[in-house]
């Protein structure tokens, strides 16, 4: 759980204390004697930015805004600094600690604040030694600059990607495709969104051809995850549809992984959970959006009745599809979902998966590759929250002429492309089960670290909810 952040209205004598401003002379008089101020100084000259006092009782932490012309910069350099404070106030064991605004402005105290909690971030489910459990479990704010509606968003963001890290970090012995369905399901319920859960009968009545092959090899049956939060007086007149790849285990089926390939495909899902938790932060704070989720959901095992190269599957919406690579499998099970979310007659669609090692190989871990169709304008909002909350988006095309690596002798479609290009072709592939503005973005680099990044940790970043929260908070009427 990520420390509750609280409002408060004074400072309380013996509190835990971080003073965060621009300036030496934003400093509240009096709070600090001569010879502290004068170290104050001489830290500033080496160009420290946190500046720690022991006052025996209680700890009192000078920060100071990052000096940085660019906004977006700024902003990610606060939460890094956040993130440096919380070690040092969970390396001390405390448990409350008070963040005064002396003199900064509302973005750098909010993004100081996120980068505080989210880096406080653990996941110890399994940990019979719990030495270096984090203590800090609250942080009051006290400003006159920010409204206690915007600690209410950034605690229910903070739920949302919590509760995507959770599920991402969890191992599959644990989150099963039923498993998977049933945290959602019991997370929706106690937030206000409708929830449904297609089981397998009902996905063979619904023709889901791409779910229900991958799913043929496993012995624990798939599930498509629906939600929807629909407030009463909505500013979009036609919902926002959010898609999640639900892959709880990636062994690739009978093209099976290699090596150290298969060691953290427990994160397949994490485009899943990034819908999830989406959903989950959008309810807490009652966003006026109308938004649907879904998330299909599956393991992808090398069974006995498995798909194999060369099978032929119909998908959801007539289409049949030459499987060339069984470990091309998001794709199919994301493009039934694609299908199934027309009947929403969405306003837009932004599908989000773990999708392509070809995306990681073109642009890391820090940043995702995305590409729209249709969807041009939202597209370049959707990049603009990015750079806002960090989470990058790197545009790549969806020109006519990558559709040519996808052609079938046998099918109207294949589910692989040639060796180039792998991003671009697998988002081309989903754009055929589209028909309305269409968002792909694949999330393979961000959506999990091996070791830690600052406040994004280590293991699952719950990446893409800060991005997707950002873009539902524009939606305007």
């Amino acid at each position: 759980m990520h420390p509750k952040i609280i409002a408060q209205t004074g400072l309380k004598a013996g509190d835990h204390l971080i003073l965060l401003t621009e300036s030496l002379k934003a400093l509240p008089d009096g709070f600090f004697s001569g010879p502290e101020m004068k170290f104050i100084r001489e830290q500033r000259k080496k160009k420290l930015e946190m500046i720690p006092f022991n006052r025996l009782d209680h700890w009192v932490l000078v920060q100071f805004v990052p000096e940085e012309k660019d906004a977006d910069q700024r902003r990610e350099k606060c939460r890094r600094a956040g993130d440096k404070i919380q070690l040092f106030l969970n390396e001390q064991k405390v448990a409350r600690v008070t963040l005064f605004d002396v003199g900064s402005g509302e973005d750098e105290t909010m993004a100081l604040l996120e980068g505080m909690a989210l880096g406080t971030y653990q996941f110890f489910k399994y940990k019979t030694d719990k030495e270096g459990v984090h203590t800090l479990r609250q942080i009051s704010l006290f400003s006159e600059k920010i409204e206690k509606k915007a600690l209410t968003a950034i605690n229910a963001l903070l739920d949302g990607v919590d509760f995507a890290r959770n599920l991402v970090n969890e191992p599959n012995s644990y989150l099963t495709a039923t498993t998977f369905a049933g945290e959602v399901e019991s997370m929706a319920e106690k937030a206000g969104i409708t929830v449904e859960l297609l089981k397998k009968k009902k996905l063979e009545a619904l023709q889901m051809g791409g779910l229900l092959g991958v799913n043929k090899g496993s012995h624990e049956p798939p599930v498509f995850i629906i939600m929807e939060y629909k407030p009463t007086r909505p500013k979009n007149k036609r919902p926002i549809v959010l898609v999640g790849k639900g892959i709880v285990y990636d062994t690739g089926g009978m093209n099976l992984k290699t090596e150290s390939n298969m060691e953290n495909m427990k994160t397949d899902m994490a485009g899943g959970a990034a819908v999830a938790g989406t959903m989950l932060a959008v309810a807490r704070a009652k966003l006026p959006v109308h938004v649907v989720g879904l998330i299909p959901a599956t393991d992808n095992w090398p069974g006995p009745r498995a798909i194999v190269s060369g099978d032929i599957l119909r998908m959801h919406n007539g289409m049949t599809v030459e499987v060339i690579n069984t470990d091309a499998e998001g794709r199919l099970i994301l493009a039934d979902a694609l299908s199934y979310a027309k009947r929403y007659d969405p306003e837009l669609t932004i599908d989000i998966s773990t999708l392509t090692g070809s995306a990681i190989r073109a642009i890391g871990k820090r940043a995702s590759a995305g590409m729209q169709s249709d969807a041009s304008k939202e597209f370049n909002r959707l990049k603009e929250c990015g750079s806002e909350v960090y989470e990058r988006i790197v545009e790549l095309p969806l020109w006519e002429d990558y559709g040519e690596d996808l052609k079938s002798e046998t099918a109207d479609i294949k589910n692989l492309g040639g060796p180039e290009a792998g991003a671009i072709t697998a988002g081309k592939f989903l754009q055929k089960f589209t028909s309305y503005p269409y968002i792909h973005l694949d999330i393979a680099g961000p959506a999990f670290l091996d070791k830690r990044d600052s406040y994004r940790g280590q293991g699952g970043t719950g990446m893409g909810i800060r991005l997707l929260v950002k873009f539902l908070q524009g939606i305007k009427n």
